[in-house]
């Protein structure tokens, strides 16, 4: 029996800083009724992702509408069907969509996807952001067997997945970076990379110079700011660099972070930099999660997630993904 009334997460104020817990309202309201065509869905598990905190903004580059005071936040969640009048869903069908923030979300059938209950193990892993991650090393980095390879931001839900991704690759040496020597030597220990550098103890460039040597085959760079210089001063001839992600900027006042190119450089090593984003690759996704349940499945592959209990844990959820509080990817459950 569905219940009467849901909890949903709203937006109260726009951020000038760190995210604080004033800056979201949890809402009682009744669980809505679906119309013919419409799905109603119990949502089990989202998922909080750097991006929200830039739609938190009023305005912002990425092309995903901003959070809007008042009003429910967005994002990626798993959930079984409840009701589906006039659809092909049945109750039951565990289905993903991108009404997280709310227990329960109403939306029309073109934008629920089906799930197979049976591909992966847990169904959080379908909210991992593995496809980020097998979009920048399959085709923004290109990583072939024998390369060297710096990942930014290695700690991060795309990070902490991108190492494992690029060792399947074949690459002969990975390299992370990340904010504390404990973040680094858990990538190290447990995640597979070779060496990590350490935002904040000392020269960037100088650390990612003595970690790789012989210089840099393909980069992922997650980060931008001071992390991408420096990879791109250390880049091989003919490297690859993916640019997958700006958290510099996402997470700076004002949302900019701002680097100056040595083009001259870059075109007498022949270097490549590509922007990838996974709105254009989402062909990958269904390549990437049997891929996942395989290797989930088989010990090749991890799922590095830290897991909250409870809608009113997600503010909280989010503010510590900014604060880089956890390793790997951070999800909220909603209810069993």
């Amino acid at each position: 029996m569905t219940q009467r009334t849901h909890r949903e997460v709203h937006l109260a104020g726009r951020p000038r800083g760190p995210l604080t817990e004033d800056l979201f309202e949890i809402v009682e309201v009744p669980v809505p009724e679906p119309g013919p065509g419409q799905v109603l869905v119990r949502n089990t598990v989202m998922g909080v992702a750097a991006v929200m905190r830039t739609l938190m903004e009023e305005t912002s580059v990425v092309p995903m509408p901003s959070y809007q005071i008042g009003e429910p936040l967005y994002g990626a969640a798993v959930g079984e069907v409840v009701a589906a009048p006039g659809t092909d869903f049945t109750p039951g069908d565990l289905v993903e969509h991108h009404f997280g923030w709310r227990e329960y979300a109403l939306l029309d059938a073109d934008r629920a996807h089906r799930l197979d209950p049976g591909l992966l193990p847990d169904p959080a892993a379908y909210l991992s952001q593995g496809p980020t991650a097998w979009m920048g090393v399959v085709r923004g980095a290109e990583v072939r067997p024998g390369d060297t390879v710096f990942i930014t931001g290695a700690a991060g839900g795309v990070g902490s997945l991108a190492g494992q991704i690029a060792r399947l690759r074949g690459a002969a040496r990975i390299i992370g970076s990340t904010g504390s020597p404990e973040e680094a030597d858990r990538l190290i220990k447990e995640f597979g990379y070779d060496a990590v550098v350490i935002r904040g103890a000392g020269s960037f460039e100088e650390q990612l110079r003595k970690a790789a040597p012989e210089g840099l085959d393909a980069v992922f760079d997650n980060v931008g700011g001071e992390q991408l210089r420096a990879a791109l001063a250390v880049a091989n001839r003919r490297a690859r660099v993916a640019l997958v992600g700006a958290l510099s900027a996402q997470l700076s006042p004002g949302g900019t972070s701002t680097i100056e190119l040595d083009t001259l450089s870059l075109l007498a090593r022949s270097i490549t930099l590509r922007g990838v984003a996974l709105y254009e690759h989402l062909d990958l996704i269904p390549e990437w999660n049997q891929r996942f349940g395989e290797g989930l499945r088989d010990g090749s592959l991890t799922f590095p997630h830290a897991r909250l209990q409870g809608i009113e844990q997600a503010p909280r959820a989010l503010r510590e993904l900014t604060e880089g509080r956890h390793l790997g990817a951070v999800v909220v459950e909603l209810g069993g």
